[in-house]
C-alpha cells in the first residue's frame, strides 16, 4: 500500500516595491509576474496607485505565493494635492507589506544622492523586523567598479538584508530576487486563485493601458498631468468588449496635440491601446477615445477613489 501524499507547505506574502521615479519597478515587477501588469513609460511618476501583480514560485522546497505591490514612485511631493496623494500611498504600501524591495536605477549619476529622502523615510518608519532587500538595477549600464562602490555606499547607510544587482529590462538576475522571496515569506495559505495574476478592476487596467500608450505617443508633448477614465465597458455577445475611454487634459491647447492632424495620433494611441488590452485579456477589443478639457480633474475625489488614493493629504 502506498504512502499517502502529504499536502505541500505554502508560503504567502506581500512585497512593497518602492524606488524613485523611473528606477524599474514597473518593468522589473512585470517580470516577476510574467505578465504586463503595470505600465512602463520612459516619463517620470507615470504609476499613480497602487498595483499588484501576484506570482507563484517554487524554489529549493518552497512553494510561496507571493503579491508584489507597485507603488509609485517616491518623490519630494510639491503643493499638489495628487502629488501628496500619491507618495503617501507609497508609504502605506511599505507600511502593510510583509517585505520591502528597494529599487534603484544605478545608471544616475548619484544614485545615493536621489534616493537620500527614500533612505530617511525607510528610516522613520516603524519596520520591525521588516527585511529591507537592496536591488540595484541597470547594472549592464555601468562598470563593475562603480557598481560595487554604489552597492557599498547604500549599504553603508541601511541595514539591508540582501543585495541583487540586475538588469531588470533584460530579465537578467531576476529569477535571483524572484527566488530570495520565495525563502523569505512566512508560512501561510495562498490569499488568491492559482490563475490569478493582479487584483486591478478590468476597466482600471484598460484606462492604464491607454494612459500608456498617449505617453508613449507623446512623449513630451504632454504634460504630465493628464487622465484616462474608462466611462463604458460593455461585454459583447461574440465575446469581444467594446470601450469607451476619456483622456483628461487640463488645457484646451492640449487637446489638438492629443487628437493630431486629422484625427491621427489618437487613431495610432487607440490601436495600440487595442492591440495591448487583447494581448493581456486575450479577448478582441474594440477602443473608442475621446479627449476633454478640465482644468481641475485632479480636485476631482472621484478620479483618487478610482486610484484608491486618499484626497485629503494635507
Amino acid at each position: 500500500m502506498s504512502e499517502e501524499k502529504q499536502p505541500q507547505t505554502t508560503q504567502f506574502g506581500f512585497v512593497s516595491v518602492i524606488g524613485a521615479p523611473n528606477a524599474g519597478k514597473s518593468t522589473l515587477m512585470n517580470q516577476m509576474v510574467g505578465a504586463k501588469i503595470s505600465i512602463v513609460s520612459p516619463k517620470a511618476q507615470t504609476t499613480r496607485t497602487r498595483v499588484m501583480g501576484i506570482t507563484i514560485n517554487d524554489f529549493a522546497g518552497h512553494h510561496t505565493q507571493i503579491a508584489f505591490v507597485d507603488t509609485p514612485g517616491i518623490f519630494k511631493p510639491k503643493k499638489r494635492r495628487l502629488d501628496k496623494a500619491i507618495v503617501a500611498a507609497a508609504w502605506e504600501g511599505v507600511i502593510d507589506s510583509d517585505a520591502i524591495l528597494f529599487i534603484v536605477d544605478t545608471s544616475l549619476k548619484s544614485p545615493l544622492h536621489w534616493n537620500e529622502d527614500i533612505l530617511e523615510g525607510l528610516r522613520s518608519q516603524n519596520l520591525g523586523k521588516k527585511k529591507v532587500t537592496l536591488v540595484l538595477n541597470k547594472v549592464d549600464m555601468i562598470n563593475p567598479e562603480k557598481l560595487f562602490k554604489i552597492s557599498a555606499g547604500f549599504n553603508d547607510v541601511f541595514d539591508f538584508d540582501a543585495t541583487f544587482m540586475i538588469s531588470a529590462e533584460k530579465d537578467r538576475g531576476v529569477e535571483d530576487v524572484l527566488n530570495h522571496y520565495t525563502k523569505l515569506l512566512p508560512e501561510g495559505p495562498f490569499m488568491y486563485p492559482e490563475d490569478e495574476m493582479t487584483d486591478m478592476p478590468s476597466r482600471l487596467m484598460a484606462a492604464e493601458i491607454t494612459r500608456e500608450q498617449v505617453f508613449r505617443k507623446l512623449h513630451d508633448e504632454l504634460p504630465y498631468n493628464m487622465a484616462v477614465d474608462t466611462e463604458e465597458w460593455e461585454e459583447r455577445a461574440d465575446g469581444s468588449v467594446e470601450v469607451s475611454q476619456v483622456i483628461y487634459v487640463t488645457r484646451d491647447a492640449h487637446k489638438p496635440i492629443v487628437l493630431g492632424k486629422g484625427g491621427q495620433k489618437i487613431k495610432a494611441m487607440g490601436k495600440a491601446a487595442r492591440l495591448e488590452m487583447e494581448q493581456i485579456f486575450d479577448r478582441p477589443f474594440h477602443v473608442k477615445l475621446f479627449v476633454k478639457v478640465r482644468e481641475q480633474w485632479d480636485e476631482d475625489p472621484e478620479h483618487y477613489r478610482i486610484w484608491g488614493l486618499d484626497p485629503n493629504q494635507k
